[in-house]
């Protein structure tokens, strides 16, 4: 199972934010980003890539506002909860 993870590059070393769930040993891919997003200050992403990004995002869209998605507005919260995921009717 692939898990994503946030964590910090740090004195050469990636310190992970949380545990993996179930996971003693893995190959791993990281990537880096900027430190922060936007007008805020330090790296940001450019118009160029902005716009990259929501034309590869543009296709989702309709899948993404589909309705029985807002099941995964949610999802990790819940998925580490008590129960399992199951969407609601929005009738």
């Amino acid at each position: 199972m692939i898990q994503t993870i946030e964590g910090v590059f740090r004195n050469g070393k990636v310190e992970l934010l949380e545990e993996p769930a179930n996971i003693q040993e893995a190959r791993v891919i990281v990537t880096f980003l900027p430190s922060t997003i936007g007008p805020a200050g330090g790296p940001s992403f450019t118009a160029e890539e902005v716009a990259e990004l929501r034309g590869k995002l543009e296709a989702w869209e309709e899948d993404w506002n589909a309705p029985g998605m807002e099941a995964y507005d949610d999802y990790e919260t819940r998925r580490r909860g008590s129960g399992c995921v199951v969407a609601q009717s929005t009738r």
